[in-house]
């Protein structure tokens, strides 16, 4: 499995798989309390990838494609990118339910984290997750992120405003990285796989980073400047 940037012509199959996933995804997406609960038409898809892109060329957000053997699988997005004292970020995703249950989402989340980490700086990735959405919290808390408390009536999802526990991680909690602590916790060939090397896009940065595998690599969005920082400022 690997992440990469989100792209343009991902447009059919996201449409394809978010169609299969509706009723799957309603309960748990973020949604606009001015707009349609769930829409259909590639319009959605192109305003978001356009968004994204836009804020990833300010450096606050990192919009990927979670794959599978080659195909679209889901998404998974760090926004709300702040930098100067806080170095924090955001994360949502999503897989396709014909992919659940395969280590998928937990690969793909301490992947990005990581990346986020050692790569691109930040210091802090928090996740907020419907206290009613298990499968979701188990995937961070199998990661290591630490339950912080509620927050009221958060984001609206599915019609209305609703509460959501906050989740976060700090590079202090994981300084070996949540792949290598995940790779140690999990039973999934995902995660296992035997091939383990530093991926070109990551070495590149020129960090010291040995928990990608071949078969899970990440693509750093070409939008964001690489650091995006220096210093200490």
């Amino acid at each position: 499995m690997g992440l990469r940037p989100l792209r343009i012509r991902d447009a059919v199959a996201w449409r394809e798989v978010r169609l299969r996933n509706a009723d799957w995804l309603r309960p748990w997406e973020p949604t606009n309390p001015e707009a349609p609960l769930f829409r259909t038409g590639l319009g959605p898809y192109l305003a978001m990838t356009n968004t994204l892109r836009r804020e990833a060329r300010h450096g606050s957000a990192l919009p990927w494609v979670v794959t599978y053997e080659g195909r679209f699988a889901g998404q998974l997005t760090v926004g709300t990118i702040v930098w100067g004292s806080a170095r924090a970020g955001q994360v949502g995703y999503w897989v396709d339910e014909a992919l659940a249950g395969r280590g998928i989402t937990p690969t793909a989340l301490a992947l990005a984290v990581d990346y986020c980490f050692f790569v691109v700086g930040l210091h802090r990735i928090e996740a907020n997750i419907r206290p009613e959405n298990v499968a979701s919290r188990r995937v961070v808390e199998k990661l290591g992120f630490r339950e912080e408390g509620i927050r009221r009536r958060h984001l609206h999802i599915n019609g209305a405003w609703r509460d959501h526990l906050c989740y976060a991680v700090t590079v202090e909690d994981a300084p070996e990285g949540l792949m290598a602590r995940w790779r140690r916790a999990a039973g999934s060939p995902v995660a296992n796989a035997p091939d383990w090397a530093v991926s070109p896009e990551v070495a590149s940065g020129g960090v010291p980073y040995r928990a990608v595998p071949r078969s899970a690599k990440v693509t750093h969005p070409p939008e964001v400047p690489r650091p995006m920082w220096t210093g200490d400022g």
